[in-house]
């Protein structure tokens, strides 16, 4: 039995993801309560303290990419169940819970597209699927979207969400964090640019293989940003964390990370660095 296995394809986003339904929504970071509409006209940041609000994956595309420039590839891999897995329910059985709610196989979406008439192929996970965890469909998608890459010799974009590696599939999933690592191998060595841009939350085994092995790592402000959660390492190491610590802004002035754009700048971000890096190309 194969890692993936072939699936009908689904309809894709299903519109827009609404952050609260009403007309007022809590902001996680600063607490305060803002007005739905003025968020949502302001590219989901709070207006009193600039968090950003999770987007959907449309909304995402919308946001870096060139209107109607996006062209979705391999939207028939599905995740199979070699391991058996069960915890609360069977994973088959979680799997089509999240396949309905998303309309999607799983939780990457790769295909091609264009930021101000710059072609690039992009990876973008969801994190509305399992957390945007990373089993074999996602790794096995980034790993084609950089064969694509390679092949045309367009830069590569990755927007990461993700809570880590997918329990469920066991040392499949782990396999992932090697596999991808490979793949940005292969760019960095064919000397395609890479840009890696981390959202809220990346964390666990995508933190420690893909996401941050960009040749530009770009996050958005005051993204949580780690492996292990801070509590846990709290109790491993009996200290107390620094302040903000594995917030971006923290990981920027100890040199993990390359820079911190916010949504309105991040295409002619983007844009700049595909300019930049293909003069180097």
């Amino acid at each position: 039995m194969g890692w993936f296995k072939k699936a009908p394809a689904k309809a894709s986003d299903k519109g827009k993801l609404n952050i609260v339904e009403g007309m007022w929504v809590k902001c996680p970071f600063c607490r305060g309560i803002v007005y739905q509409k003025e968020v949502d006209k302001n590219f989901k940041l709070c207006p009193k303290c600039e968090y950003h609000f999770p987007l959907s994956v449309s909304e995402r595309i919308e946001l870096l990419l060139d209107p109607d420039s996006f062209q979705e590839w391999e939207t028939d891999l599905a995740p199979a169940d070699p391991l058996g897995f069960v915890d609360t329910q069977p994973y088959v059985d979680r799997l089509k819970v999240y396949q309905e709610k998303t309309g999607r196989n799983d939780g990457m979406i790769i295909g091609e597209g264009l930021v101000l008439g710059k072609p690039l192929v992009v990876g973008l996970f969801d994190f509305r699927f399992m957390g945007g965890s990373m089993g074999s469909v996602v790794g096995e998608k980034i790993c084609r979207a950089v064969d694509r890459a390679l092949k045309a010799q367009h830069p590569f974009l990755l927007v990461v969400t993700s809570g880590g590696a997918r329990m469920q599939e066991g040392t499949l999933s782990l396999m992932q964090m090697a596999k991808t690592a490979s793949a940005a191998a292969r760019l960095h060595e064919a000397r395609v640019p890479f840009i890696s841009l981390l959202t809220d939350p990346t964390f666990g085994g995508v933190t420690a293989s893909i996401a941050m092995l960009g040749d530009v790592i770009i996050a958005e402000p005051k993204a949580l940003i780690g492996f292990a959660g801070p509590r846990v390492i709290e109790q491993t190491i009996k200290q107390r964390l620094p302040e903000g610590f594995q917030r971006a802004e923290f990981l920027l002035e100890h040199g993990m990370i390359d820079s911190i754009v916010s949504r309105p700048h991040l295409r002619d971000t983007i844009h700049i660095l595909l300019k930049h890096l293909a003069s180097k190309h």
